[in-house]
């Protein structure tokens, strides 16, 4: 059993039915919403076990956050469920999930496209559950939970500043792995789907951040979580950057427009840097020696061999990527070491935003959300998140046609010049961890393409090539 679903079972160990309240105590609560769950959970851009068949639910917790009276509604419900799944390779597996239902004895048309299903039984029988988030009233309420801090059942809600009332709540509709409301424009709250014993990297850092005085981060203004046996962070309010655009977006209109995206790129990699410093001055920073690099050549490695058995399009090229991963190895012999600390641990284009004004920000620092929670809260050498963006411009490049990998070079380039200008360090000056941290992104991203959008598999490919064709060099 993987780390994460030893968590999971831990957890449930400790908390199953701890929270339950009024009607949903009823122990047939999760037996009558499973049936619905089946056919809805999988649908969802946010769970993560595609192509899993779901074999079974065990509830966490439940809290009626507004009570299920009797009444038209609406009530709203929190899960906490564990959702179980048979996997061909590697056993059986189980992940956590964060559901928000609205329970209504009829749905209005408005509400139709986040309906879940009808209960035919249990505590809910003859009432209609759905996507509470769609719900602006049931929206609403959250932002009242976090305006009055404090515990409602097995939650605790915290925050750092006084909030307004009143701000009309929409969904985001963007494509990601979590969930979030945006209120008036002026706050986003982004609520974690698929959720992890400890607290959450997107909590974690920007909190240290604030604290250090880096502006480049908006700050959590309030959060929620389950305390109980160690806190699961639930959702994170924080400024919304009304008017900003996100990097991907103004890389794509560069590149229609047919001109560079020189100037921004390079104060990206200034706005990294900053992030970079502020985050080393805050957090514990240990040196990769030894062991270390070792392991890190280790872990890297496996991940290989694990992507050429989903995709044996890799297979001609594990060779020089291995040769790649080997190199950090050899000067790890030689003596050499790195520096490494927290880092934002997923970044690309599409996690920053330009203001108006041209000030770059950076968001979402919940790492890659398919790692280990306590892979995603270890340090690592700041290069990784060089790569990330690298990694992003070869991505932008080849999404316009005609394919343009001068226009990419040149952003990479001013990218780490930067970089450089703020923190020191020029990035291209360690060649053999940036190379071997493009390697390994470019690695991870042929098998995300291959399970997800085939038709992108060329993009990480061409970078497949050229690494490969480097590290043999």
């Amino acid at each position: 059993m993987s780390e994460a679903a030893s968590s999971h079972v831990a957890l449930a160990k400790n908390t199953r039915n701890s929270a339950t309240t009024g009607s949903t105590a009823d122990g047939d609560l999760l037996p009558s919403l499973a049936p619905l769950l089946h056919a809805w959970l999988p649908r969802q851009r946010w769970f993560a076990g595609k192509g899993r068949p779901v074999t079974g639910f065990s509830l966490v917790s439940a809290t009626e956050m507004l009570p299920l009276d009797g009444s038209a509604g609406p009530g709203l419900l929190h899960l906490l469920l564990r959702a179980e799944q048979s996997c061909r390779d590697s056993g059986p597996a189980e992940d956590c999930y964060q559901l928000l239902l609205g329970v209504r004895t009829s749905l209005p048309p408005m509400l139709a496209d986040a309906l879940i299903g009808r209960v035919e039984r249990g505590p809910l029988a003859g009432r209609t559950v759905y996507d509470a988030l769609h719900d602006p009233r049931l929206a609403g309420l959250l932002l009242e939970r976090l305006r009055r801090p404090g515990n409602l059942g097995s939650l605790r809600f915290e925050r750092t500043a006084p909030l307004p009332d009143g701000l009309a709540p929409r969904v985001l509709d963007a494509e990601q792995s979590n969930s979030s409301l945006v209120y008036g424009d002026a706050y986003i709250f982004k609520i974690f789907r698929r959720v992890f014993p400890g607290t959450n990297p997107d909590l974690e850092l920007p909190l240290a951040l604030a604290r250090q005085g880096c502006l480049r981060v908006p700050a959590p203004v309030a959060w929620f979580e389950a305390p109980e046996p160690e806190p699961l962070t639930l959702g994170v309010l924080q400024p919304f950057l009304h008017g900003a655009r996100d990097g991907w977006q103004l890389a794509l209109a560069a590149l229609a427009a047919g001109r560079d995206f020189l100037p921004e790129a390079r104060a990206l990699g200034r706005a990294t840097a900053e992030v970079h410093t502020a985050l080393a001055a805050a957090l514990p920073a240990p040196a990769l020696r030894g062991t270390q690099t070792r392991q890190l050549v280790a872990e890297m490695t496996r991940r290989l061999e694990a992507a050429v058995r989903a995709v044996p399009a890799l297979a001609p090229y594990a060779p020089g990527l291995r040769a790649a991963f080997d190199a950090v190895t050899d000067l790890g012999v030689r003596g050499s070491g790195w520096a490494q600390q927290r880092v934002h641990g997923d970044l690309h284009l599409g996690q920053t935003l330009r203001s108006s004004d041209g000030f770059w920000s950076l968001i979402d620092f919940e790492g890659e959300p398919a790692r280990p929670l306590s892979e995603r809260r270890s340090p690592a050498p700041p290069v990784r998140d060089v790569a990330g963006m690298l990694r992003s411009f070869d991505y932008a490049a080849r999404s316009h046609r005609p394919w343009n990998p001068e226009w990419a070079a040149r952003c990479r380039a001013a990218y780490c010049e930067g970089y450089a200008q703020a923190s020191g360090t020029d990035p291209r000056g360690e060649p053999e961890l940036l190379r071997a941290h493009e390697t390994d992104k470019a690695v991870y991203e042929v098998l995300y393409e291959a399970r997800h959008r085939p038709d992108w598999l060329p993009v990480p490919m061409a970078a497949i090539q050229r690494l490969a064709r480097s590290a043999a060099a």
